[in-house]
């Protein structure tokens, strides 16, 4: 068997690209030598330019603002952003360089449908089937230096699904899908070379990756925010805690509640004491006994306070929340190491820094739980009936029942959270 060749050229000698200026059209004058099964890379910054995606902009910040959806990461001046597109790249793609002083580019509004326009326009001036890719550079977590992936893409099939299959060994591939788009897109950028002023490259030999529908485009390669592991980044991950009401049926992995509880035991606390415990409610009946208990606490308390049966009712269906979830921890405090004051005013400060770690504990717990893509909602009720929560439990009398926490799936997307303004939080002096 043949092993399969390529060939990656550049086209020098383009025109400036300025707004209107037809792409398709100027790349067939360049090569009109375009075949059946080609692949045409073009570095984005032309089709933006050619589409009038630039920004006249006293600053770049400005821009890079309008085309964030969520900022991922922030160090200093850079800014690592998710933009509409779901592209998570530097500065949200808007790029200073190759522009006039004074205007930024953005990336184009839909780089899919720029592939198609191309491509179709070669058809159309030359008579080729060929495909086409958009491309841009993005940095790439855990590796130095940059490379060009596809952010659009008509023509070319842009996965190689390999799932299903089996290596030469006969081992099953059960993960293995190739970005053979981006595959491509970084062996054109070797031809076109940034510093060189070549913005379009042809890749030869790969016809068996072009097809006569546009396909899918590069949105295809976006990975859905439900699978990706490293959804948030450090400038939104605290933000990434939500709570979360309502759960699927699907079970809660134990290891990452365990994960959660490493996280939470890092938070700081007074004395070099260790102030936190986590009792892991796992099976349904543990969870049934303990809820059930403090269900009859609730009520006595509630008829003692002269409130109808009805009112009753209504407060009790409120707790559902716990009842509904797969899987329940109970946040304790234990005052170990708490140093012992004669006066109330010094004791009490002394607990409030306790209760202040337990709760620093929680929220690193909660943070956590949704880096793991698990859902959670904290609720108070257990420091209502601690006595009842202990005896349930079985846990000694000095742990103090910190709330608790209902952990699963989330059965539908939080509803937006209202907006806050820092400064109506903060006082100056």
């Amino acid at each position: 068997m043949s092993t399969p060749r390529f060939e990656a050229y550049g086209l020098p000698g383009l025109p400036e690209i300025t707004p209107g200026t037809d792409l398709a059209e100027v790349i067939a004058a360049a090569e009109p030598g375009l075949r059946d099964g080609d692949i045409v890379v073009v570095t984005s910054k032309i089709v933006s330019k050619a589409e009038g995606r630039i920004r006249k902009a006293a600053s770049r910040t400005e821009a890079i603002e309008e085309e964030t959806v969520r900022v991922v990461a922030r160090r200093g001046e850079t800014v690592i952003a998710q933009t509409r597109h779901g592209l998570v790249m530097a500065a949200a793609g808007v790029d200073a360089s190759n522009t006039e002083p004074g205007t930024v580019l953005l990336l184009p509004e839909d780089p899919d449908a720029s592939a198609r326009r191309i491509r179709q326009g070669l058809r159309e001036r030359l008579g080729v089937q060929v495909g086409v890719l958009v491309s841009d550079t993005f940095g790439r977590p855990w590796r130095e230096g940059l490379v060009d992936v596809a952010i659009g893409a008509a023509g070319v099939r842009p996965l190689d699904d390999l799932r299903g299959t089996t290596d030469p060994f006969g081992n099953p591939l059960v993960a293995t899908v190739t970005a053979v788009a981006d595959e491509i897109a970084a062996a054109a950028e070797l031809v076109k070379a940034k510093t060189a002023g070549v913005p379009v490259a042809v890749v030869r030999g790969l016809a068996s990756w072009v097809t006569a529908e546009d396909g899918p485009g590069a949105r295809a390669m976006v990975r859905p925010a439900d699978q990706d592991m490293f959804r948030y980044g450090s400038a939104d991950v605290v933000f990434a805690r939500r709570t979360i009401r309502e759960f699927t049926g699907e079970p809660v992995d134990p290891a990452a509640v365990r994960r959660a509880v490493a996280a939470a035991i890092a938070a700081p606390a007074p004395h070099h004491t260790t102030p936190w415990r986590f009792v892991l409610l796992e099976s349904e009946q543990s969870r049934t006994e303990l809820l059930d208990a403090m269900r009859e606490a609730w009520i006595a308390d509630l008829r003692a306070d002269g409130l109808s049966e009805e009112a009753i009712a209504r407060r009790v269906r409120r707790g559902d929340v716990l009842r509904n979830a797969p899987y329940l921890a109970v946040p304790c405090l234990v005052m170990t190491g708490a140093h012992r004051y004669p006066d109330a005013r010094r004791a009490t400060a002394e607990r409030e820094m306790f209760v202040v770690a337990a709760g620093a504990g929680v929220e690193n717990f909660l943070v956590q739980l949704a880096v793991e893509g698990l859902a959670s909602a904290w609720v108070s009720s257990t420091m209502f009936c601690r006595d009842v929560v202990r005896k349930v439990l079985g846990i000694p009398d000095d742990w103090d029942p910190m709330g608790a926490v209902a952990i699963g799936h989330a059965a539908a997307p939080p509803r937006p959270r209202p907006p806050r303004r820092p400064d109506d939080f903060i006082v100056t002096r």
